[in-house]
């Protein structure tokens, strides 16, 4: 059998393992977790209670402070169970696929958790197994807000990273309006300025240096535009989203803070690390032009569109909600 093969008929433990990303986490796992449910679609279903199976496996970050042994410290494999008995009992469902999205949201609003595989099989159809398995991480649970009428609904902000040219362009301001007519919050990310900086030949102190001076760097861009607002802290963020506003992003205390940072010292591979936590949609800005051969299609932003794969040569997987552009 092929390990392609093997993998999608393995344990979802195994599956976490062979996708994981560059960056270690932990992981628990409820395996064989056996419960009794009036579930399905066909006639002869209803009615009648039916054995499902099932098995997750959840990822999550390590934790920032020793764990002193105590278990509110964790996240709890209680959390599961009960996360299994809420959906069961909230609603006569009749796809598997429903309440395994519905399974991995509850388990994924646990702070903790960054990654959640999620397995369920009827025991009772045939002298078979049917069933269903899905993937979903923390990306795909991003902020919620509530309309005037109270019903929630998520809020995805653009990411987008300009380079220094950009920063420096004449038609900013133009281009950066073009972007809030897409109706999406703002949250501009920067790099490196055309500055010297000290180099230490140390690298601890050197990403601490490097950090500043990107933050430097959303000062100058903060002040060609008054709508550039500089934010710090998640709970700027979040606010800032939440009301739909144009934030530049300083990164140090986040980036510093966090255990499961960012992969890549690159000011791009931060971008998208942000883009990762928030949910967001991520680009890239530039005003040079792409290479020869190339036919990119521009928007009303000036933004170029790229192949996702480019994002590889940053050191990061590409996730389905990353678009990379740059500024013609």
């Amino acid at each position: 059998m092929t390990t392609d093969a093997r993998l999608a008929f393995a344990h979802p433990e195994e599956r976490a393992e062979a996708t994981a990303s560059a960056t270690m986490r932990d992981r628990i796992s409820l395996r064989d977790h056996i419960v009794q449910a009036d579930i399905g679609a066909f006639q002869q279903e209803r009615g009648h209670k039916q054995r499902l199976r099932f098995n997750v496996v959840v990822e999550v970050a390590p934790a920032s402070a020793p764990l002193d042994d105590d278990v509110d410290r964790i996240l709890s494999y209680d959390r599961i169970t009960e996360a299994i008995a809420a959906e069961l009992s909230a609603d006569r469902l009749n796809l598997l696929e429903t309440l395994a999205e519905r399974v991995a949201e509850r388990i994924l609003a646990e702070p903790q958790a960054m990654r959640a595989f999620v397995r369920i099989e009827k025991l009772d159809i045939g002298p078979y197994a049917l069933g269903v398995e899905i993937a979903r991480s923390r990306i795909e649970l991003p902020l919620r807000t509530s309309d005037a009428d109270g019903a929630e609904r998520a809020v995805h902000p653009l990411m987008v990273f300009l380079d220094n040219a950009a920063i420096g362009d004449g038609a900013l301001s133009a281009r950066l309006t073009a972007l809030e007519t897409r109706g999406l919050p703002l949250v501009l990310t920067v790099g490196l300025p055309d500055l010297p900086r000290q180099v230490t030949g140390h690298g601890p102190t050197q990403r601490r240096i490097d950090l500043l001076a990107i933050e430097q760097n959303a000062w100058a861009l903060a002040a060609r535009d008054p709508r550039c607002v500089v934010v710090a802290t998640r709970t700027e963020l979040d606010w800032a989203m939440k009301r739909g506003k144009t934030v530049v992003w300083a990164p140090s205390k986040l980036v510093l803070d966090a255990v499961d940072g960012p992969q890549g010292r690159s000011a791009v591979a931060l971008a998208l690390w942000l883009a990762e936590r928030t949910g967001g949609h991520g680009a890239t800005g530039s005003r040079r032009r792409c290479g020869p051969g190339r036919k990119p299609r521009s928007d009303r932003a000036g933004l170029i569109r790229y192949p996702l794969a480019k994002m590889r040569r940053f050191g990061q997987s590409p996730e389905p909600w990353i678009t990379t552009a740059r500024f013609r």
